[in-house]
């Protein structure tokens, strides 16, 4: 029977039997009273907010859009996961823009508004917001710290706005952020600090900077990215500055298929004398055409390549040269797979050149990525051996120079050295001049015997007179040179064996 017609029952029992359930009545009067108490205390607990007056409500999701709405609507229900204020005159969103926590809230929709300040406390409410749309308002600066709050976000739309400076520190804290839209802005400085290796946004797969005022790319650091970064790079329509290596970046990642080259080829360009020519067509630069070039190695080396992947998480494996599979490591021993599905060879020697074949699968796409290897048939130098080769080669060639000068200037002493009589200055001595004399003071006029205490001695003939040659010889058409007799001078060697070795080659014994 129903809780009404058993309470009214119970309360209506005969006189007779009145004492016997009057202790039985008060209990349930006490469980009715207990139970309407804790229906009150429960309806309080629950405030019932009914759905604002601009909006459409579905369950938690609330659509205030296209209302002409200058500020946001208050009181919003603390269960709302997405909340729609597109297409409204919002112009500020201040920190205290909604008095209730949204701890629910998973998507805000701030779009094709009148933005123009943000206020750095304003996503406090909102600590678990994974869709932020800013897209289509006036937004001129991003200031520091001013998403920091949001910590779990992974898409931020802030394209066509009127942002011309991003502070370094605006996305400080956004570990979670996976796609970053900054297209159709004024900027023009790059954001590196965004992408580059070990930056805090790890898992940025996204980052849309096309139709900016961007002039010039550090383009040494964009092409040391892996490719999952790269593959999301957008770049097009922006006034890029013409240079061959900008043509060698972008022709790198037209080979590797990369979406954001393959997917808007034709809008990537770049200016020069204040004409935009397309990326792939600067004939007037004469730049030469991309290349994969070999990874190079020398013998002993440790190396180690990457499976630069368009896609992070993939499982991968490596194929050697010879069509082994590496998980571990190979027979050899050189090679082995780190467990970032790197390849890694120890002790580089000639026969591990060749071409290596990454395997790579994912839940979207499979890739296959190869890498020649070349191996240099020496070893590479470190600096101090080299310097110390340096150095040996410098000593060398100091001691060599020392040598020479030693043997040019301190050559031991010959005979011009020794206390030989001085030449005659008659004219007719010169051809005895250019000759040992076999004795001292040999006198051929002098009496006794010719041969008597003749010293035998060896002369070497040297160049004498205008007139003669190499070892005294006369030169063609000159005549040997008469010495004057009747000077007081007299001849030394009369004899005529004498005279006639000086038409010799041969060393004279006199």
């Amino acid at each position: 029977m129903p809780f009404q017609s058993f309470l009214v029952a119970c309360l209506t029992l005969p006189s007779d039997t009145m004492q016997p359930q009057r202790d039985l009545r008060g209990l349930w009067l006490l469980l009715l009273t207990l139970f309407l108490l804790l229906f009150e205390v429960s309806r309080a607990g629950r405030p019932m907010v009914s759905c604002p007056a601009a909006c459409l409500c579905a369950s938690n999701i609330l659509s205030c859009s296209k209302q002409q709405l200058p500020s946001v609507p208050q009181a919003l229900p603390s269960y709302t996961a997405l909340l729609d204020l597109s297409h409204n005159n919002l112009s500020r969103l201040r920190a205290e823009w909604t008095h209730t926590r949204l701890t629910h809230l998973h998507t805000l929709l701030l779009s094709h508004n009148r933005l123009n300040f943000i206020s750095s406390e304003a996503f406090s409410p909102v600590p678990r917001l994974r869709y932020l749309d800013l897209s289509s308002n006036q937004l001129h600066t991003l200031d520091e710290f001013l998403f920091s709050e949001l910590q779990v976000l992974e898409v931020l739309l802030l394209y066509n706005n009127h942002i011309a400076e991003v502070d370094r520190s605006a996305f400080e804290d956004m570990g979670q952020l996976q796609k970053l839209y900054l297209s159709q802005n004024q900027i023009t400085r790059f954001p590196l600090e965004l992408v580059k290796e070990g930056t805090k946004l790890s898992k940025l797969t996204l980052l849309d900077l096309s139709s900016n005022k961007l002039n010039m790319l550090p383009l040494t650091d964009l092409q040391k990215l892996p490719a999952w970064i790269k593959n999301g790079l957008y770049l097009h329509n922006n006034p890029l500055h013409c240079d061959c290596k900008l043509y060698q970046l972008f022709s790198h990642w037209q080979y590797r298929q990369l979406s954001s080259v393959t997917d808007f080829h034709e809008d990537l360009y770049c200016k020069n004398s204040k004409k935009l020519y397309n990326v792939f067509n600067m004939s007037f630069l004469n730049c030469n055409e991309y290349k994969e070039q070999a990874t190079e190695a020398h013998l002993g080396d440790r190396l180690t390549i990457q499976c630069d992947t368009k896609q992070q998480g993939m499982t991968k494996v490596w194929v050697t040269p010879n069509n082994e599979r590496v998980l571990s490591e190979v027979a050899n021993g050189t090679a082995s797979m780190s467990p970032d599905g790197s390849l890694v060879l120890h002790h580089v020697q000639v026969e591990d050149g060749g071409v290596y074949t990454c395997y790579a699968t994912g839940e979207a796409f499979n890739e296959t990525l190869s890498v020649e290897i070349k191996v240099h048939n020496f070893t590479l130098h470190g600096h101090h051996e080299t310097l110390n080769t340096a150095y040996t080669t410098l000593v060398g060639c100091i001691l060599s120079v020392v040598l020479v000068l030693i043997y040019l200037y301190l050559t031991p002493c010959r005979c011009w050295c020794r206390g030989v009589e001085k030449p005659s200055s008659h004219q007719g001595d010169s051809l005895s001049s250019s000759m040992l004399s076999t004795t001292p003071n040999h006198d051929p006029m002098a009496g006794g015997d010719k041969d008597d205490g003749f010293d035998r001695r060896v002369a070497f003939l040297e160049p004498a007179g205008p007139g003669q040659g190499q070892n005294g010889k006369l030169k063609p058409g000159n005549t040997l040179p008469v010495p004057d007799v009747t000077g007081k001078g007299q001849r030394r060697m009369s004899d005529p064996e004498s005279v006639s070795s000086v038409f010799s080659d041969t060393p004279i014994v006199v």
